[in-house]
């Protein structure tokens, strides 16, 4: 990040060197996005996901950069798993200064297994390693815990109903918890990501899978493009800064314009 200096003013920095973060949703797209450009910032980073082989080719391009890197395995959908690989990241990180929610189990479909995907992982998950990650996030200063939600919490979606109303719930969640915890100095915020195109994403196989609703989506994005998982990643650095030291309790839209069309 770079900043102009003004002459008598404080030249602000990110400030997350040596910071401990977890990102809970790490292995691909938008987290491992998030995993990366903290590592890049200075910080100490551990990830999770259920899948071996993206969570060790992203903690060694995170450990690549300088920096302690751990990963585990977990389902985030499991409580037991969650409270295990939090345990083990926060003895391999020396404690948790941040905690990133950024998992989906994509419960996009109006039946009883998408209302499971979206409350098992995207809320309950959420709510699950916010708990576990509580007694060392307490420990530190500047804590804080930045939800992944979306742009379909704010507005009707009858393709993905469960995954819009649970995001939107989380958003709401975040609100709850950020004002539960201020008094403890720990910050809570949510980022809303729009349209996302990523290798092996959504969107990526929707491009070849139903691309009829591929460009549709893109020409309700003002800047002509879909987002970038580092698009994102950017915007949560921020959150997660003390640049934001003031800034709890809110959604923040990263969409290029998207929810304005």
């Amino acid at each position: 990040m770079t900043v102009t200096a003004t002459p008598g003013v404080d030249t602000p920095t990110l400030g997350l060197a040596g910071k401990r973060v977890v990102v809970a949703g790490g292995s691909k797209g938008i987290g491992r996005a998030m995993a990366l450009a903290f590592a890049a910032a200075g910080a100490d980073v551990s990830i999770c996901a259920r899948g071996e082989a993206a969570l060790a080719d992203v903690r060694e391009r995170i450990a690549a950069l300088g920096v302690r890197a751990h990963s585990g395995s977990c389902d985030l959908g499991d409580a037991t798993a969650i409270d295990a690989y939090v345990a083990s990241a926060a003895e391999a990180l020396g404690g948790i200064d941040v905690l990133v929610n950024n998992a989906t189990g994509y419960g996009m479909t109006n039946d009883e297994d998408g209302w499971a995907k979206s409350i098992g992982v995207d809320l309950m998950g959420a709510v699950r390693t916010s708990r576990a990650a509580l007694p060392w996030l307490r420990k530190g200063t500047g804590a804080c815990i930045l939800h992944t939600v979306s742009i379909s919490a704010f507005y009707a979606s009858p393709r993905s109903a469960p995954y819009a109303a649970i995001k939107a719930a989380v958003s709401h969640y975040a609100m709850s918890q950020a004002l539960e915890l201020a008094p403890e100095g720990i910050r809570v915020n949510a980022i809303a990501p729009g349209s996302v195109d990523f290798e092996d994403g959504l969107w990526d196989r929707r491009r070849t899978e139903d691309p009829e609703l591929y460009q549709r989506t893109l020409a309700t994005i003002p800047f002509g493009r879909f987002g970038r998982p580092e698009d994102i990643a950017n915007a949560a650095l921020f959150l997660c800064s003390p640049l934001a030291a003031w800034v709890t309790g809110q959604t923040l839209s990263v969409d290029g314009g998207q929810i304005l069309t």
